[in-house]
């Protein structure tokens, strides 16, 4: 046998994967991993067809078709003020995922420490750990997953070289608010820090809240990549279509990896997307379109025995069933699967340490009836 060596050794299949594969063996409502079960915009759609019928069929550029990069640049500076350069600043990405693979990718070397606040999206840790950094977490707890500053300064060493921030956050659906601002502000000023700021569900935002993105803070855009997702934004998740911000000085270096990782994105949705979202409409309602579920799917769940915690942005829900049963999170979301057929996802997967609060993650971008097919289900626990 071929002797080998793990850069991995404790990473199994993604519990995104797991879920998803086992709702399908026993035929449950996949409210698991994070993807509608409805279409997106046929006009998108037509678009993109549009583009494939016109010839643009061959590679983008390696940082984006320039049409998409420069509405990129004007969206975000039309809702943040932020004033980001088309052509050496924005990078079309396959997906989030890639974006902060690639930053990660390019800053951090053996021995540098990444401080993230769990429970963290999957991603993080395992790709800090595969490039020889430590992961310094942070954990939140429930219900509220607050964050505690003087803590966070604690976790702060002459070997920290980047935070990941996500808001809004999965898998709790929390929101940076100004306190969170001001106290990144402060411990990152006078520092070479870096800051990974995963911001796919900027537009996924409820109650009138205001999406904190880094892009409003210069302090922080200095030091800032910012990553997005059309996959979110569009429903259209199997596109894998995203981008990543960040000064100049900072780009350079992305980029570097980013031609050797992927070299460039489809070129046929670069050119359909950046048609679509000439027309700002497409992505400003969305927030009303998504808080319409989650008020339909919290009124839904009220009738179940979970308790809900609160969900300030992206399209997920956390329930707690701590007060009804102590088992764990992991068999617990598996019972649910095997004896009444929907599939969610057990927060403890989102914690290095596996830690357990008996919380469950359910995703609501989903048609109406899925979701009240899925409540009566949970109805008899």
């Amino acid at each position: 046998m071929i002797s080998t060596y793990s850069k991995l050794p404790g990473t199994s299949t993604t519990i995104f994967t797991v879920m998803s594969q086992l709702a399908a063996e026993h035929n449950a409502i996949n409210l698991s991993q994070g993807f509608p079960d409805y279409d997106c915009d046929p006009v998108l759609i037509e678009f993109v067809a549009d583009a494939m019928k016109k010839g643009h069929n061959q590679y983008a550029p390696m940082t984006g078709v320039p049409a998409l990069r420069e509405l990129i640049a004007d969206k975000v500076n039309n809702l943040y003020g932020a004033a980001y350069d088309p052509g050496t600043e924005v990078t079309v990405t396959a997906g989030g995922t890639q974006a902060i693979f690639t930053a990660l990718s390019a800053y951090i070397n053996a021995g540098d420490e990444v401080i993230i606040f769990e429970p963290a999206y999957d991603c993080y840790a395992p790709t800090i750990k595969m490039l020889g950094g430590l992961v310094k977490p942070y954990e939140m707890a429930p219900p509220d997953y607050d964050i505690d500053w003087e803590m966070v300064k604690k976790l702060f060493t002459a070997n920290t070289k980047m935070i990941i921030l996500n808001s809004p956050h999965n898998p709790t659906g929390t929101i940076l608010r100004d306190k969170d601002i001001q106290a990144l502000i402060k411990l990152t000023k006078n520092t070479d820090i870096l800051i990974l700021s995963d911001e796919v569900y900027e537009h996924l935002i409820y109650d009138g809240e205001q999406h904190r993105s880094l892009a409003l803070y210069p302090e922080l855009r200095e030091r800032a990549f910012i990553v997005a997702s059309f996959g979110k934004l569009l429903h259209t998740t199997g596109w894998k279509t995203g981008y990543c911000l960040a000064p100049e000085h900072l780009m350079k270096e992305f980029r570097k990896v980013h031609q050797f990782n992927v070299f460039s994105v489809n070129t046929p949705m670069q050119t359909g997307i950046a048609n679509y979202l000439k027309d700002p409409s497409n992505y400003t309602g969305i927030a009303t379109f998504f808080q319409e579920k989650r008020d339909l799917f919290r009124s839904l769940l009220a009738e179940t025995r979970f308790k809900l915690l609160p969900c300030n942005g992206s399209y997920f829900q956390c329930v707690s069933y701590s007060h009804f049963s102590d088992e764990k999170d992991a068999a617990f979301a598996e019972r649910l699967i095997k004896a009444y057929g929907v599939a969610s996802i057990p927060v403890s997967a989102f914690y290095n340490r596996n830690t357990d609060h008996h919380i469950l993650r359910f995703c609501f971008a989903k048609k109406q009836d899925t979701l009240e097919k899925a409540v009566e289900r949970l109805k008899k626990l």
